[in-house]
């Protein structure tokens, strides 16, 4: 007997007599099916049909022809060993994690249909419990590899990552890591999203406090999604497909929607205990979710779309709720990859079409050029686009992704439908379908025919038909809500632990002011500010985050598993907003701003009061979690004796109104706040049998408590000395330099004399029983009291300090789609172009920069700092800035301090007036605009080009108006000796890639002037313009920008000698010589006589013309240009 007629023999189903045939519309062209069920449920604009018992039998008749289908197309091909499905049915070693979840995930969409009747004669249980023989399977098989995931969630590196492939057997792995990429966090997320799914159901999948903790650290291994990069849901990384991994906004979605469903979830289900719930790290997910919508609609670097963003922004994700984002990214997807057959995953896609070389792994550079215009065709997102338009209620949607996968599927031999893997262009008519794209008839796969089903796409097709025809509800396929915006779904029962349910439109941030000592409490009193000490908020107690970090690091510990819990990282923002219960305690931790630091950022009180605004207003714009966010703020004596305290009471007095810059915040008790904040219950911790030795924050006890206001408390010493770079030779011997530094009373000369010291000993040498490192550490100490901000900059390079959080800053960076260089103007500059971690960053810093520049090592980590945390809340102050060279930005800040002639040079400035004189030079173009109480600073034409060119920034579209120039230069663009070739980069690369445009931006800081580089970026305009307005001209061989520019400013000078009646001589050779008044000349000027030069070029034959007389068209189109 064949084995499908003994399949189908354990239910039989005799659909002929039950009035159904394998040809009817049921199982018959989706089109069809439309007609009979969909157009039914669309009249009331709800996909979400009741059982009606009217329709008992007919409901009866058509689950049983499902669960045929699913019976012969996918539960055939499981593994009875390990739950595992394969690729493709004809496949019997292999599993695939991805293919199996959705297979899974068919199975359990019948199963929930099944629900509705009484009497299913067991098809439920059976369906029920292969979804849990899958599910399991799967964690099965990782928990063996729980070592690659405790090493995974510290180095995040491809050699620890989850496997994605096993033995369909036995589970074990079958591809080593030089063998496939198995680098994919989607997957994991998406495994999560799913268990979490079928948990709801009342499936039970998880059995063990093992299991349970493993889950744990799985949301660990996909909570910095954000700063990973992986190979994506194509298992090829970037698209040029040379194993290299990128970010991926498809990954960071599935992230961000597991890390929302699992939060707070119980995995043992209704019947688990507090044991059994899994925790997510707030600020993770707010870092996943940013990014995400800041990269979409973008894939990756190389990928400006992605067919993977379709499951990421709907079924099964729903990353998104922001209809503009969804909608834009949606229709991008649909525009740029939709075809006739299916859709593209992705642009230049070489996978299964007829030139890719079959068996190898890797292309060669330049190789995807090759598929452009012939990339197969994946009927899958049909499938997918379907189940959208039924979760949206899109009713044309869903008839028209039903009538365009109608026309390509197939039949086996039992008539049961069959979705190709994907549709090729034949070998014979590639070079016509190159030349007239959608021209020839594409052939199906190979795989997903009836003797290798792609066992994906038959996964997707039924839970399209069960929703389509109305068996399935949205809600019974999706028990969490997830289609829905957080604070439209049900709110959870209980509420013991934070969910995310949305924010109001008007949050109220609470704040609490909690002073150090009774002393600092009635100072604070007398200006009518009221505060509560440690002590009265007992039993509450307030702890520094580094004790919740203590704790955080016991969620997830196994030790038969070998896993440490959570990696020991700071709390964020966000997590420090919610009130704790820790064992019987009550908790309220201080934001990380407040902690004390050995970086000399925490001794500017100024940057202080900056941060607690921008923090407050963090919060307020990214807090999701149920309950109000509560914000302890902590005041030390020391701020009291700081001498912008009074700044400080300014700020705490506005909070006192009910605002902080338009946020609304509510100042006051804390036990009267408890009630309406957002608590979380650690319950983990009643299990946990080691002492923690936390400890809270204590008050501080006075003897003396008679401040009664700021003009009786001690300030600080108003201390001055010249700070200035000592001229120390390096052929001075050691015992001389000591005897000087005894002698020497400077802190400046101090530490320049101990760097001395330290280059020819280190840092353990002794002077006087003391080490030099621990010297270092006073005068850095003192020097830091005292405000010598360029002694403290000296001695914290010195020491090799790191500033804290530079890390998750500079990745912030990196994913609104730009990168970052480190180092001196004149030396090799290290680029930072994926996340690294802060020992990484501190061995750049300290290799890279403090060779030649001993302070810049510390100044630009500072500037790398406000970098990210403008770019966070500012974005548009680094439009048109592809690449922050930290460096350069250094330049710009030191010009613009010459032109409004501060004395004080920029490492003698606070980290408050570095940032302030950070965010002027990033705003430079708009400063008449700018509504500050800083007096407005005039510059000239010139001085914002310098500027503008230090920061490389350029208009809108400049990048684009370069590649269409290069397409008309054979030669390429040559500009101060650097060329940009025509060939490879056009066919290596395309329009919308990050590539091209760094390759560009590259060319541009080749030129060592800033001011020209804003001269080369408008000629370069004006170029394209020409060529635009007329495109039948072309270069004849390279376009050499230099000339251009020297022609330009030659017509200019002349003309300046004409109108130049009663100057000296001196003063005309002056402006003939030197281009500065070409510079300083106005943008319509200069444009002017750029557009002269490259019509003389044109007039001189160095362009060419296609199709018409060049003499001609100098006649006719001379007054066009200019």
């Amino acid at each position: 007997m064949p084995l499908t007629t003994q399949i189908a023999s354990i239910e039989p189903l005799d659909l002929e007599s039950r009035g159904y045939s394998r040809n009817n519309s049921l199982l018959g062209d989706m089109g069809e099916m439309m007609d009979h069920t969909v157009l039914r449920s669309h009249t009331n604009h709800s996909f979400e049909r009741g059982f009606n018992p009217l329709d008992y039998e007919d409901t009866v008749k058509q689950l049983d022809i499902y669960y045929g289908i699913v019976k012969r197309q996918l539960l055939r091909y499981q593994s009875p060993c390990t739950g595992l499905f394969p690729v493709l049915s004809s496949d019997l070693k292999i599993g695939s994690v991805r293919d199996s979840i959705y297979c899974a995930a068919a199975t359990w969409s019948l199963y929930q249909a099944y629900r509705r009747i009484d009497d299913d004669r067991g098809k439920s249980h059976e369906l029920g419990q292969s979804t849990v023989k899958c599910m399991r399977g799967i964690l099965e098989s990782w928990i063996r590899q729980a070592p690659r995931v405790e090493h995974f969630k510290q180095t995040q590196c491809i050699g620890s990552a989850l496997h994605c492939k096993f033995h369909l057997d036995t589970g074990d792995p079958v591809l080593d890591d030089d063998e496939y990429s198995h680098l994919q966090i989607d997957v994991v997320s998406l495994y999560l999203i799913f268990l979490v799914q079928m948990i709801s159901s009342g499936l039970y999948i998880i059995f063990t406090h093992d299991e349970v903790t493993f889950v744990q650290n799985l949301v660990y291994y996909v909570e910095r999604a954000y700063r990973t990069p992986d190979f994506g849901m194509w298992e090829r990384g970037s698209k040029y497909n040379m194993g290299s991994p990128e970010i991926h906004a498809s990954s960071i979605g599935m992230s961000k929607a597991a890390l929302e469903a699992i939060n707070g979830f119980n995995v043992f289900g209704d019947q688990g205990s507090s044991s059994s719930v899994i925790y997510v790290d707030i600020d993770a997910h707010n870092r996943n979710r940013s990014i995400f919508e800041t990269l979409l609609p973008r894939e990756s670097s190389s990928k400006n779309t992605d067919a993977s963003l379709l499951p990421t922004i709907s079924f099964p994700a729903f990353a998104t709720h922001e209809e503009l984002l969804y909608n834009k990214t949606k229709s991008k997807v649909i525009r740029r990859l939709k075809g006739e057959y299916g859709f593209k995953r992705f642009h230049r896609d070489g996978y299964k079409t007829a030139l890719e070389k079959y068996g190898k792994r890797f292309y060669e550079n330049g190789e995807t050029m090759n598929f452009e215009n012939i990339e197969c065709e994946w009927p899958i997102f049909y499938l997918f686009l379907i189940i959208d338009g039924v979760f949206k209620g899109l009713s044309s949607q869903v008839e028209e992704y039903c009538q365009l996968a109608k026309a390509r599927l197939t039949r086996d031999d039992w008539g049961d439908p069959i979705v190709p893997m994907y549709f090729y262009v034949p070998k014979e008519v590639v070079e016509e379908e190159k030349l007239e794209p959608g021209s020839q008839v594409r052939q199906s796969s190979p795989e997903g025919s009836p003797s290798k089903i792609f066992l994906w796409g038959q996964s997707m097709y039924i839970i399209a038909q069960l929703l389509t025809s109305g068996l399935v509800n949205v809600n019974e396929i999706d028990l969490i809500r997830r289609y829905l915006p957080s604070f439209t779904r049900p709110r959870r029962i209980g509420g013991r632990y934070s969910a995310f349910q949305g924010t109001a439109s008007d949050l109220v941030v609470q704040v609490v002011l909690i002073a150090e000592s009774m002393r600092l409490q009635a100072m604070m009193a007398t200006y009518g500010i009221q505060t509560q000490t440690p002590h009265e908020v007992e039993p509450v107690q307030i702890w520094a985050p580094n004790q919740l970090v203590k704790v955080y690091e016991q969620l997830g510990v196994n030790t038969k598993l070998h896993l440490r819990g959570r990696p020991s990282r700071p709390i964020g923002t966000l997590a420090t907003s919610k009130i704790y219960r820790v064992c019987g305690q009550t908790v309220l931790c201080y934001p990380l701003i407040f902690e004390v630091s050995d970086f000399y950022l925490s001794h500017d009180m100024a940057l202080l009061i900056d941060d607690i605004k921008t923090e407050l207003q963090f919060v307020g714009k990214y807090w999701r979690l149920s309950g109000r966010p509560t914000m302890c703020l902590l005041i030390r004596e020391e701020h009291m004796r700081d001498r912008q305290f009074k700044e400080m009471l300014d700020l705490f007095a506005m909070l006192k109104k009910g605002h902080c810059d338009g946020m609304k915040v509510r100042i006051g008790r804390l036990q009267n706040l408890l009630s309406s904040s957002c608590i979380e219950h650690l319950d983990f911790m009643n299990s946990v049998e080691c002492d923690l030795d936390i400890s809270p924050f204590t008050q501080v006890v006075h003897e003396y408590s008679g401040y009664q206001s700021l003009t009786d408390v001690p300030k600080a010493l108003a201390y001055t000395e010249p700070e200035q770079e000592y001229k120390i030779s390096p052929e001075t011997p050691t015992w001389e330099l000591v005897d000087t530094f005894r002698c020497f009373q400077g802190l400046c000369g101090r530490s320049q004399i101990l760097g001395a010291i330290l280059k020819q000993e280190g840092l353990k040498f002794t002077i006087d029983g003391v080490t030099v490192h621990e010297y270092l550490v006073r005068i850095n100490r003192q020097a830091g009291v005292l405000r010598l901000w360029a002694t403290v900059r000296y001695c914290s390079s010195l020491l090799h300090q790191l500033v804290d959080s530079i890390s998750p800053y500079i990745t912030t960076v990196l994913v609104n789609g730009k990168q970052l260089t480190v180092g001196v103007i004149g030396h090799e500059e290290v680029v930072f172009d994926k996340p690294m971690t802060p020992s990484e960053i501190r061995e750049v810093m300290y290799i890279n920069v403090q060779p030649y520049d001993i302070i810049q090592a510390v100044l630009q980590q500072e500037i790398a700092l406000y970098c990210g945390k403008l770019i966070g809340t500012n974005p548009e102050l680094f439009d048109g800035i592809l690449k922050i060279r930290i460096g350069w930005i250094l330049r710009a800040i030191d010009l613009y301090m010459k032109i409004s002639r501060t004395d004080c040079p920029i490492q003698a400035c606070s980290p408050s007036e570095v940032r302030r004189l950070l965010y002027r030079v990033l705003t430079v173009n708009n400063m008449e605009t700018n509504s500050d109480s800083e007096p407005k600073l005039i510059l000239s034409v010139f001085q914002r080009r310098q500027i503008e060119g230090c920061l490389c920034r350029v208009p809108t579209k400049f990048y684009e108006r370069v590649w269409h120039v290069l397409q008309k230069t054979p030669n390429g663009i040559v500009v101060a000796g650097c060329v940009l070739p025509q060939e490879p980069s056009l066919t290596n690369l395309t329009l919308s890639e990050l590539n091209f445009a760094l390759q560009v931006e590259k060319m541009l800081h080749n030129i060592e002037d800033p001011e020209y580089i804003q001269i080369v970026i408008e000629l370069l305009c004006v170029v394209s313009t020409i060529l635009q307005r007329n495109p039948e001209l072309s270069f004849k061989d390279s376009l050499d920008v230099d000339n251009l520019v020297t022609h330009a400013f030659r017509m200019f000078t002349k003309d300046l000698g004409n109108g130049g009646k009663g100057k000296s001589t001196v003063e005309k050779v002056e402006e003939t010589t030197s281009m500065l008044s070409f510079f300083n000349a106005t943008t319509a000027t200069t444009t002017g006589y750029l557009a002269r030069a490259v019509v003389n070029n044109i007039l001189q034959g160095d362009m060419g013309l296609v199709g018409e007389s060049y003499g001609d068209f100098a006649r006719d189109e001379m007054c066009s240009i200019c």
